[in-house]
């Protein structure tokens, strides 16, 4: 790879870092900088996997330093996404992904507006008592469904697992991008391993686009924790419009 080949790569990967820590849909930057650099879209979207995995590796990590993971809930929360994430790969597999595509922009649109409108639905204050998925039962198949949306399209997933975080469990939106990361490493995780088992992976790409995520991860951590809920949520609601438009305009 050439040298502005590499920059492109650590460059976006830095942003997206960045961006997907404090709110979600890093990829937007990350698979057309992989595509620009030669790879075609499929093998892009499987590189991509390995700079999502690192980063959410290292943002999760940055957050527990902090005692800002609420380890105690991550296995309850991490289940039904996992569950969902693999009926969604086999839903992928026999069904075009434009069937889910009016749901994800009915959803998206909806939490732009709650976002902008009513904050504290979905963005609770620092330090509101948060819910159990007991205590919260229509949580389980919340993160169920996002699974299997995870596993079909990928798309989004981070803004979507923050609304059931903040809206239904009430973390405070720092919290709740701390467990989102776990989440998008978890379900990355077993992405990762049938796209390299597929042969789809390329090696140097996705190392040097991991590189800048895991850098990027960090500075978002540190804006996320000194900057608080509100510049969050303007983050949030950008990538709502970004997915959207994107989804649009495919």
């Amino acid at each position: 790879m050439s040298w502005w080949q590499l920059l492109v790569l650590l460059a976006s990967g830095v942003v997206a870092g960045v961006v997907n820590t404090i709110a979600g849909a890093g990829s937007l930057l990350t698979l057309p900088a992989l595509i620009l650099v030669g790879l075609p879209e499929g093998v892009a979207n499987a590189t991509n996997r390995i700079g999502v995995l690192a980063q959410s590796a290292a943002g999760a990590a940055g957050f527990h330093r902090r005692d800002l993971l609420d380890t105690q809930a991550v296995v309850s929360i991490v289940l039904p996404t996992m569950v969902g994430s693999l009926l969604g790969a086999v839903l992928a597999a026999s069904l075009p992904e434009d069937i889910l595509k009016p749901v994800l922009l009915a959803v998206m649109v909806a939490m732009g507006f709650l976002f902008a409108l009513k904050p504290g639905v979905v963005a609770p204050p620092a330090g509101t008592e948060t819910r159990s998925i007991k205590e919260r039962p229509l949580a389980w198949p919340a993160l169920l469904a996002t699974g299997i949306y995870g596993g079909f399209l990928q798309a989004g997933i981070g803004i979507l697992l923050l609304g059931i975080l903040s809206g239904m469990l009430r973390y405070d939106l720092v919290r709740a991008n701390a467990l989102k990361l776990v989440i998008v490493g978890s379900l990355t995780s077993v992405a990762l391993v049938v796209f390299v088992v597929a042969g789809d992976v390329r090696w140097l790409p996705g190392l040097v686009l991991a590189i800048g995520t895991v850098v990027g991860s960090q500075i978002g951590v540190h804006v996320a924790i000194t900057k608080g809920q509100a510049l969050i949520r303007w983050f949030v609601l950008a990538a709502i419009v970004a997915v959207v438009a994107t989804q649009i305009l495919r």
